[in-house]
């Protein structure tokens, strides 16, 4: 008895409840789908930048140094929240720390020296009126040295030692063996001599190889010209 409804065929009950018990398990699909849409989201921001003429960019009130050889070009910044990859077209350029601004909203600074050494070389003095000069020293010992050297030397012959000592740790692709022996002059009340220092951390020309280049005949040349005759013929 159905109380006066129509009667359902078992087949079709049983298709109904089939269907019912599908819902659920579509519901979950869904929700793993999104699940995967949402872990596929890339994890940074994406900018696009100009680099100055003073060789850097400002991004989020921080300013990065770059290459100087990428003056002028707009660059594609992924921001992450620990650092930077900075492309030039497809290229990865560079990779940076992410810097921040300061709490009472002045600029934060990201600088590698070995991104201005080039310019600084030309103008040492310019080391003075830089807003991120203690930006640039890859190591405390260089920062103390530059502080004795104010204290110690003629203005300009501070600046210029500076630079020097910046300009050997580049040239000679080192920084960790040039700030163990400044820390030790310092320590002992000495101040950088670039002379001594120069000496200590010059290349070992024992260890270049040596290239002998061999003038090429002319009569090869002459060779040459006549197959080329011959072929021709």
């Amino acid at each position: 008895m159905n109380d006066g409804a129509f009667p359902v065929p078992p087949a079709v009950l049983s298709g109904l409840t089939s269907e019912l018990r599908v819902v659920p398990s579509t519901y979950s699909t869904c929700a793993s789908l999104r699940s995967t849409e949402s872990a596929g989201e890339p994890d940074y921001e994406e900018v696009i930048v100009t680099v100055t003429s003073f060789s850097g960019f400002v991004l989020r009130k921080v300013f990065y140094s770059t290459p100087s050889r990428l003056i002028g070009h707009r660059l594609r910044v992924r921001l992450y929240d620990d650092r930077l990859e900075v492309f030039l077209g497809a290229s990865l350029r560079m990779t940076a720390p992410r810097g921040r601004a300061h709490a009472n909203g002045k600029h934060g600074h990201v600088v590698n020296y070995r991104h201005v050494i080039d310019s600084l070389r030309r103008r040492p003095m310019a080391l003075m009126g830089l807003v991120y000069r203690d930006k640039l020293f890859p190591r405390q010992a260089f920062a103390r040295a530059f502080e004795a050297m104010i204290a110690n030397l003629h203005t300009r012959t501070a600046y210029r030692t500076m630079v020097d000592l910046l300009a050997l740790a580049h040239d000679r692709a080192c920084e960790a063996q040039p700030g163990e022996r400044l820390a030790q002059d310092l320590d002992d009340g000495q101040l950088p001599d670039m002379n001594i220092l120069r000496a200590l951390f010059a290349p070992d020309t024992g260890a270049l190889p040596e290239i002998v280049i061999l003038p090429t005949p002319l009569s090869v040349y002459d060779e040459l010209t006549a197959g080329f005759t011959a072929v021709a013929a």
